[in-house]
């Protein structure tokens, strides 16, 4: 996943400096962002973090080579 950090103003004028949202894309976190401040203006976008493997699914041959690794 990745994590985009937003400024933003909020539907009262406010403005946030920063907040950190994790998703699969930009559409993806900005949907995140409009569930927690509704009628709210993007300002900018930073990609703040990638990482491929975080946040996928770990299959069964991963485990076993992970488990049998630390015996």
């Amino acid at each position: 996943m990745v994590k985009f950090d937003f400024s933003l103003l909020t539907r009262d004028g406010q403005k946030i400096e920063s907040v950190v949202i994790a998703g699969r894309d930009q559409v993806d976190a900005e949907r995140k962002l409009v569930q927690m401040y509704r009628n709210c203006t993007v300002l900018s976008v930073v990609i703040k973090y990638s990482d491929e493997r975080q946040g996928q699914a770990t299959s069964v041959e991963d485990i076993l080579t992970l488990v049998s690794r630390e015996n």
